[in-house]
């Protein structure tokens, strides 16, 4: 073993919910070093060099307006440089045919509806039911967990088509899974938040470098602060001796009074056999988070990654409407490359289960085709390089009943914490949730739970009086 470094608090894991912890905590005077098994960090939302392609790549992850904590945090590590917004969004339909929405000068909730009641996407009758179903979000989400999305379309008469163009293209990216296996709790504040509450919640935010490179502010910002990121460092033990944990990562024993594992769900549920203390409440906490984890669902997540010899066109990023690919961004013209190197573009699938399935030839054979119904350029342009990216355990699905099983970020086990998504945060598997599961357990550290959290954006317009 190599000699023992003795810090105030360890955090496993250098993903968006390690590093937003570690922030909190060695911003309010902590000593803190971060274990990262990968030699990059972002967790899952991260970018490598792909040994056969020679080329940088991720799948990509996107802030909105209402990610006050994971926006706070960047602007904190000198990145707001770093995020193109967009105000407005195109949904494409086969053929061509666009449709625009964006917000108004009215005042919330009304401020999309221009650009709604000038969408060629959806039919009269179709906004008419969509305005009815919107109403049941203006108060909020609901606070029960016991209805799926899929049911809710039902009740409120939502027809096919909206379906098609608009509820299910937006819980896609948003929540990563079909309607069925989204509950309204959690699909309710995404809509509350995005198109009702403010006209801030629902702008689009992308990075505009790819994703390691972007988190890695996060951890220059944690060094500034007098914290530590050790890389390639895999936790092989952790034990707790009279109040005290020591940690074993690639053969160095760190010592702490705090650790805070920030960590998916299924790797969480690994590390427990390796979790030992004398404490009498150890086997409980580890039978309690292995019981919870089981009960977490993965949803897929499929990237297609094309270099094409020209620019295709001039669109920053589309919804693509009535294929199986849901979003569509031009990656290239967001980092703002020069126009003479083509076009890379990315190519979204989420929850996609059956393309667990697919060869990597027929993901791409048909992602062309469907890619040239949008943009014919694509016929006449030289495919370059191509990647699938699979991401079997992208997110976890916010199903009906989660909320029983998501647990707190203090454990029963004096100095343990935990962060990740997957921790009660009330927003679903995205990296706004990573965010605040990280400042929630930080909070909880230091004995006040809402301590770090950044402040909600406001109710704007005529959503003062309701809210």
């Amino acid at each position: 073993m190599q000699g023992t470094s003795q810090q105030d608090v360890i955090v496993v894991g250098a993903g968006v919910a390690g590093l937003s912890a570690a922030l909190a905590l060695a911003g309010s005077g902590a000593r803190v070093t971060v274990l990262e098994r990968r030699p990059y960090v972002g967790g899952r939302a991260c970018s490598y060099l792909h040994p056969a392609l020679d080329e940088v790549v991720d799948s990509q992850h996107v802030m909105v307006g209402c990610c006050v904590n994971l926006v706070e945090l960047s602007a904190a590590a000198g990145l707001t440089d770093k995020i193109r917004w967009y105000d407005e969004q195109t949904f494409l339909e086969p053929g061509g045919r666009s449709s625009r929405i964006g917000s108004s000068v009215l005042p919330a909730p009304l401020q999309y509806a221009p650009s709604f009641l000038g969408a060629g996407m959806l039919s009269l009758s179709d906004k008419l039911g969509m305005a009815r179903g919107l109403l049941e979000f203006f108060r909020g989400y609901p606070q029960q967990d016991d209805e799926d999305m899929e049911t809710w379309l039902r009740r409120t008469g939502q027809s096919e088509r909206s379906i098609r163009h608009f509820w299910s293209p937006i819980l896609m990216a948003t929540l990563n899974d079909r309607p069925s296996m989204c509950s309204t709790r959690y699909a309710g504040k995404v809509f509350h938040e995005l198109f009702v509450k403010s006209s801030q919640g629902g702008r689009l935010g992308i990075p505009t470098v790819p994703l390691s490179e972007f988190y890695q502010g996060f951890a220059d910002h944690l060094v500034q602060l007098g914290g530590r990121v050790e890389l390639r460092a895999s936790v092989d033990s952790l034990v707790q001796r009279d109040g005290r944990w020591c940690v074993t990562a690639a053969g160095t024993n760190y010592e702490a009074d705090t650790v805070v594992l920030a960590l998916p769900f299924e790797q969480t549920r690994r590390l427990l056999p390796a979790l030992h203390s004398d404490h009498a409440a150890a086997g409980e906490v580890v039978a309690d988070l292995d019981q919870r984890a089981q009960h977490l669902v993965h949803s897929p997540f499929t990237s297609i990654l094309l270099w094409y010899d020209r620019e295709i066109c001039t669109l920053d990023h589309a919804w693509l409407l009535d294929t199986t690919i849901e979003w569509f961004f031009h990656k290239s013209r967001i980092r703002r490359s020069p126009q003479q190197q083509g076009s890379y573009v990315e190519l979204v699938i989420a929850g996609s289960r059956a393309q667990l399935e697919i060869s990597r030839e027929q993901i791409l054979t048909e992602a062309q085709r469907e890619l040239a119904l949008f943009f014919p350029e694509v016929k006449q342009a030289k495919l370059r390089k191509s990647g699938i990216l699979k991401d079997a355990r992208a997110t976890f699905s916010v199903t009906t009943g989660l909320d029983a099983v998501r647990p707190q970020q203090r454990t029963a086990l004096p100095g343990l914490f935990l962060a990740g998504d997957w921790t009660q945060t009330e927003w679903p598997a995205t990296m706004e949730g990573a965010a605040r599961s990280g400042r929630l357990a930080a909070g909880e550290v230091v004995g006040r739970r809402d301590r770090f959290m950044a402040p909600e954006l406001p109710a704007e317009g005529l959503m003062r009086l309701l809210l």
